[in-house]
């Protein structure tokens, strides 16, 4: 089979097409027939050196994908023909830029039946981003004010319509030209953060979603209920609030993707 490995650090210049064994799915897994794969940032990251993730090359790089199951090995969740989305290994190497991937079956998921394989690919790091940081560190639910930094990009789109879903008070921060879209994704207010002091318009909100800065390492959300970390009688933290990284899970995909279609459905 065909797929995507780099010898060394750099630009989009380091990818090489090579050919390479096909992987034999282990007990428990699947071996996928990737139809697409998606680039996130972390791929460039991790391609560039500015975050070594998968250590020096050579590697594959890529974990996002959609797909159909070619071949289920003993125990795995999945049948042959099944239509399957995921981030499998994250953060180990996946190799998601290729023709063929076998995974863990419990680390991807049915892939939307209203979705084809383009859009389904770019979903998991994004979704599972904000839906494991509001749901499962911050419990979000109805009737919390929740302001959403970056709601108009990857992640923040995901985490406006996630958080209405679970019936959320949602405030998001955009620049004018995206206020029209992230309302229509069910922002109740937004917020020109450029313009705007947002410390004191939503001072009275029980939670902040925002993503971090890159600094070297995995993007984070960050949970803040008033001076302490939300979530904070549930778990120590540190610094402002909740830090996590994304994690692959068939059951975060699923939830994700159900929050966004409900929201879609409304």
């Amino acid at each position: 089979m065909r797929a995507v490995f780099q010898k060394s650090f750099g630009g989009p210049e380091v990818l090489e097409i090579a050919e390479t064994e096909r992987p034999k799915p282990l007990p428990g897994e699947v071996l996928v027939k990737v139809h697409a794969s998606a680039v996130n940032p972390v791929d460039v990251f991790v391609r560039s050196g500015a975050f070594p993730l998968l250590g020096e090359p050579p590697f594959g790089v890529g974990w996002d994908i959609s797909g159909v199951v070619e071949e289920a090995g003993p125990g795995a969740r999945f049948e042959v023909g099944d239509e399957v989305y995921g981030m499998p290994f994250f953060p180990r190497a996946a190799t998601g830029y290729a023709e063929y991937v076998a995974a863990p079956s419990r680390q991807v998921a049915r892939k939307p039946a209203s979705l084809d394989h383009v859009h389904a690919a770019a979903i998991p790091l994004a979704a599972l981003t904000a839906w494991q940081g509001l749901v499962q560190a911050a419990g979000v639910k109805a009737g919390d004010r929740v302001l959403i930094h970056r709601a108009a990009g990857g992640v923040g789109h995901f985490a406006v319509q996630i958080a209405k879903a679970h019936g959320a008070h949602v405030i998001a921060m955009a620049s004018p030209a995206r206020h029209d879209f992230v309302r229509g994704l069910g922002a109740n207010e937004v917020i020109d953060y450029r313009t705007t002091d947002f410390t004191e318009a939503v001072k009275d909100a029980d939670g902040h979603c925002h993503v971090g800065e890159w600094r070297g390492r995995i993007f984070e959300l960050i949970m803040v209920e008033g001076d302490r970390p939300w979530g904070a009688r549930r778990r120590r933290t540190r610094g402002t609030g909740t830090r996590w990284r994304s994690s692959p899970t068939a059951c975060g995909c699923t939830s994700a993707s159900r929050s966004v279609s409900a929201r879609s459905r409304n």
